[in-house]
């Protein structure tokens, strides 16, 4: 599976998610590292922009093209079966709770989730602690130039 990532360029060369450990997220509580990705390159700007406007972004920022080997199992949550404020901005604690839980649990290095930003779509998140991260490589990283009439 092919997952994608924005990030600044001095960020682009490992995976670490110590970057989401500064701070409470949607599926993280600070402290708890963890790789945010999407699964299409249109998905990471949409959740990229909901925090920067078009001309925020910085010009150094790169897509990284990341291989989950198809073999690693991967725990999914469903709308359906989270809170009904799951959302919500900010973030409620308890779409955290499953993050950490994930995490914590050690049961897979992958969790599919769904988008808050662009409903239909998924997130997939990446324990970096997990025995099976070492499987889990940048495949490619390249430039992510916004098409002018975007910023508009």
């Amino acid at each position: 599976m092919l997952v994608y990532r924005l990030c600044r360029e001095k960020y682009a060369h490992s995976l670490s998610g110590k970057g989401a450990a500064l701070s409470n997220n949607r599926w993280n509580s600070k402290g708890f590292e963890i790789i945010y990705t999407a699964e299409s390159r249109a998905l990471a700007l949409a959740e990229i922009l909901v925090h920067l406007s078009l001309q925020m972004l910085p010009q150094d920022f790169k897509v990284l093209e990341i291989e989950i080997p198809d073999d690693l199992a991967i725990q999914e949550l469903k709308a359906a079966d989270l809170p009904r404020n799951w959302r919500d901005n900010p973030a409620p604690p308890d779409t955290r709770l499953l993050g950490d839980q994930f995490l914590k649990s050690g049961k897979t290095a992958i969790m599919r989730v769904p988008s808050a930003v662009v409903a239909g779509d998924y997130n997939i998140l990446i324990n970096p602690q997990h025995k099976s991260f070492k499987s889990v490589k940048i495949k490619s990283i390249s430039p992510f130039p916004i098409d002018i009439r975007l910023k508009q």
